[in-house]
C-alpha cells in the first residue's frame, strides 16, 4: 500500500532525501558564488545558461581580477566564493601559489589544450586574447608601424603612444618583458614609455583616443578594438589593428581561465561550472555572441572573424610559469613612475 504525503510531511521527507543525496536539490536549494573578473555582459549570459542546464543558482560579484584575486587571499578560507573566473592568468597562480585551489576535474581539463591550463591542474584555460596595438589610420601609415614593441620606449614614439598602466590587462605584458628579458631591460622599457606615453585610466580609453586621433597608436587587447568597431560600424571606424610578429613579446597571447575554490561550499556545482565554461555549448556562446570577441580554447570552435584567426598568430614562446603571479610587475610598474 502506498503512504500518500503532503504539506509539511512531503516538504520534510523531500528535504531529507535530498540531504541523503537521493533527490537533487532544485534551482532554489543549489547555488554557487562566482567571483568574476571577466566581461558582465557574457557572464551574466553564461550565467543563465547555466541555470537552464543545471538548476543551479549562480550567485555574481563581479570586480578587476587583481582586486578580486587580493579578496580571495584575505579571505582564505572564509571566503564565500565557489568559482573564480578572470581574465588573465597570473591572477589565478597566485591563487594557486596560495593553496587555495581545487584540483579540476581531469575531464575538464582534457576539453582545452594542456599549455593553456595551470601546470598543476589547479584551474582551466577558457579562452585567449591578443596583445595588439591599434593606430589610426590617417595620423600613421601601416609602414611607419614599429616592428617590435620595445621601439615604443625610443624617443622618436614621444607623444605618439597611448598606454592603460593601470588596467588589468597591462600587467601580463610586463610579465612578458621581465620574463623575455629581465629586470634591468623591463624597468628600462617602463621608463621610455612613461617619457612617451599619454596615460589612459583603461584600455576603453586608449582604444577610443586612437580612433578620434588624440593619439597615433595604442598598446592595448584586441577585443578593445573590436568592441568599439562592433559599435560604431565601419564609417566610424577610424582606426585598425596590427600584429607583432617573430614572437615578439608584443603579440603575447593572455588566457582567461576559471578555478573552483578549496573552500567551495559547493564544490560539485563549482566543477560542473568549470566543465560548462569549456563545454562546446558555452565555448560557441563567447565565439558567436558578438560581446566579448575573445579566442575560444576549445579545439573545433571558430572565433569571432573579425579576428585574425586563431592558429595564425606569432605569440612569443613564453609559459604560464615564466609569466607568473603579477607580484613583481606591479612593483616594476611603480618603479617606473607609472603606478
Amino acid at each position: 500500500m502506498k503512504t500518500i504525503l503532503s504539506g509539511a510531511p512531503l516538504r520534510a521527507a523531500t528535504l531529507a532525501l535530498a540531504v541523503a543525496g537521493m533527490l537533487p536539490l532544485g534551482a532554489h536549494a543549489a547555488s554557487i558564488t562566482l567571483y568574476n573578473a571577466q566581461h558582465e555582459q557574457v557572464v551574466n549570459q553564461l550565467a543563465k545558461d547555466f541555470e537552464q542546464q543545471t538548476g543551479i543558482d549562480v550567485k555574481i560579484r563581479s570586480g578587476e581580477g587583481p582586486a578580486l584575486a587580493a579578496q580571495l587571499v584575505a579571505e582564505g578560507d572564509r571566503t564565500p566564493a565557489d568559482v573564480y573566473f578572470t581574465e588573465n592568468s597570473p591572477e589565478l597562480m597566485l591563487l594557486e601559489e596560495k593553496g587555495l585551489l581545487a584540483p579540476v576535474q581531469p575531464s575538464t581539463l582534457a576539453e582545452v589544450p594542456a599549455h593553456y591550463n595551470s601546470p598543476a591542474g589547479q584551474w582551466v584555460g577558457v579562452t585567449a586574447r591578443e596583445n595588439v596595438l591599434t593606430y589610426n589610420t590617417a595620423k600613421l601609415p601601416a609602414a611607419q608601424l614599429p616592428q617590435s614593441i620595445f621601439d615604443l620606449a625610443k624617443p622618436e614614439w614621444k607623444g605618439k603612444v597611448g598606454i592603460a598602466p593601470s588596467d588589468a590587462d597591462f600587467l601580463p605584458l610586463v610579465d612578458a618583458v621581465l620574463a623575455a628579458k629581465g629586470e634591468a631591460a623591463t624597468l628600462e622599457w617602463l621608463k621610455g614609455l612613461k617619457a612617451n606615453a599619454q596615460i589612459f585610466d583603461d584600455d576603453e580609453g586608449v582604444v577610443a583616443a586612437v580612433n578620434r586621433g588624440a593619439v597615433a597608436t595604442g598598446i592595448i587587447n584586441n577585443y578593445y578594438w573590436d568592441r568599439l568597431h562592433a559599435e560604431l560600424g565601419d564609417k566610424k571606424t577610424r582606426s585598425a589593428v596590427a600584429h607583432f610578429a617573430n614572437g615578439d613579446v608584443g603579440a603575447l597571447v593572455n588566457v582567461s581561465g576559471a578555478a573552483a575554490m578549496k573552500s567551495a561550499h559547493n564544490p560539485d556545482g563549482a566543477q560542473k561550472f568549470l566543465a560548462y565554461l569549456v563545454s562546446e555549448r558555452a565555448q560557441k556562446l563567447m565565439a558567436q555572441g558578438h560581446i566579448s570577441f575573445e579566442y575560444p580554447l576549445r579545439p573545433g570552435v571558430q572565433g569571432d572573424p573579425i579576428n585574425k584567426p586563431f592558429d595564425q598568430l606569432h605569440p612569443p614562446a613564453l609559459t604560464i610559469q615564466q609569466l607568473g603571479d603579477d607580484s613583481q610587475a606591479g612593483r616594476l610598474l611603480r618603479q617606473a613612475g607609472l603606478l
